[in-house]
């Protein structure tokens, strides 16, 4: 016997419906002799429902009462699954995330969690039920509700199975596992059957929708197997272990991409020490995330800085730095949000060298013209325009052999 992880999206139990059809699924492992907790998130479309009563309200509304309203939508699908699950002559029992003290800190909506109280959660596992957690949500020391930020049910099924020391953590999407691409834009794209933690961060992180990026770092740190699988078909998923579980590792996983970026790029900057820190600290005091930066070489006592900046911080940026530009005597910015990034991920390269030349040439062939390039040991990542995503992944994808055989 063992402690089963299941975590099921928005999409998942967006129906009633779906949820009877989660709660077979559910009963299917409890037969097979395991204990099983489940996270869910709030029906397919809630959250947006609940944000948009609370924009009708206000224009800003206060972030603690905003997270009162939106762990609502958890709390709905716990009542209606664990109703499900009795109705089929299984015993169940929901609770929220204050209920089983999912404590956090308090930076309301985007909450981190510190601590975990699971005695409950196992006494009741211990009695034969099944127990179905609402995720996305704890409690602070003070008692408030927080809300842990968009995609946090994975976060939260990661964290119980970490207290849980659970056996594995299975996250059941829309897709039924992690592919080499893309499958919308590569038709030959190949669904793995494992990926390292490593891999699947950074692919999470370049715009891999299938997991949240610190649920895969909080799996990473306490060594919790995950699993995404499919809700609606039958199959073994995709797998996501340390590197030392995989035999062989490939020297490429797969191909990611990212449609949410913006380059900004300020001209004619004094070259001299600390100008980067003074770029770039009003965007971080703006709360505006920076992902790639390029400083040119130095001519003439000045140079370009170019960062990028996600699309919906564009505007915001610019007028930003439009401002410091003139504090530091720049002399001009320009923007572009018209980008995309196109990233090749896999710990091969570790030990084989060469792929960046790969890319540059197979790009090169392609006419794709590259305007930034970023690398870490597992990781090449190019910025191209827009017009060239679905071209560059394709071509990438099968320079490095990642179709199906």
């Amino acid at each position: 016997m063992a402690l089963i992880v299941q975590k099921y999206g928005g999409t998942s139990v967006g129906t009633v419906e779906k949820i009877q059809l989660v709660a077979e699924k559910i009963i299917e492992t409890k037969k097979e002799g395991h204990q099983v907790v489940v996270v869910v998130s709030a029906m397919s479309g809630e959250t947006n429902r609940l944000l948009a009563l609370a924009k009708n309200i206000s224009s800003s509304p206060d972030n603690r009462e905003l997270d009162v309203l939106l762990s609502t939508g958890e709390q709905v699908t716990i009542a209606l699954l664990s109703m499900a699950l009795k109705e089929k002559g299984f015993d169940a029992i929901s609770y929220t995330g204050g209920q089983i003290s999912i404590q956090t800190d308090s930076s309301h909506s985007k909450a981190r969690i510190n601590n975990i109280e699971v005695g409950r959660v196992q006494r009741k596992l211990e009695d034969g039920k099944i127990v179905v957690i609402a995720g996305f949500q704890g409690v602070d020391e003070h008692g408030n509700i927080t809300t842990l930020g968009r995609g946090g049910s994975d976060t939260t099924a990661v964290a119980m199975a970490t207290a849980l020391s659970a056996q594995e953590c299975r996250i059941y999407t829309d897709v039924n596992g992690v592919y080499t691409a893309d499958p919308r834009i590569v038709d030959d794209a190949k669904k793995l059957s494992s990926i390292t933690y490593e891999e699947m961060l950074e692919m999470a992180s370049l715009g891999s929708k299938v997991l949240q990026t610190r649920a895969v770092e909080f799996a990473g740190k306490y060594n919790i197997n995950l699993r995404v699988l499919s809700s609606f078909e039958e199959g073994s998923g995709t797998l996501i272990t340390n590197e030392e579980e995989i035999m062989e590792a490939a020297l490429i996983s797969g191909i990611a991409h990212n449609t949410d970026e913006a380059k900004l790029t300020v001209i004619g900057v004094p070259d001299k020490p600390g100008v980067a820190s003074l770029i770039l600290t009003p965007i971080a005091e703006a709360n505006i995330e920076v992902d790639m930066i390029v400083q040119n070489v130095g001519v003439n006592n000045s140079t370009d800085f170019t960062f990028t900046v996600h699309r919906n911080d564009y505007d915001k940026a610019m007028s930003i730095l439009k401002k410091t530009a003139k504090e530091i005597n720049a002399a001009d910015v320009i923007g572009d949000d018209k980008i995309v990034k196109i990233s090749v991920v896999g710990v091969g390269m570790r030990s084989h060298a060469g792929v960046a030349r790969t890319i540059f040439k197979v790009l090169a062939d392609e006419k794709i013209n590259i305007q930034m390039i970023s690398t870490s040991e597992i990781k090449v990542s190019v910025v191209v325009d827009e017009k060239h995503l679905e071209s560059g992944v394709r071509t990438l994808h099968m320079a490095f052999g990642l179709g199906k055989v």
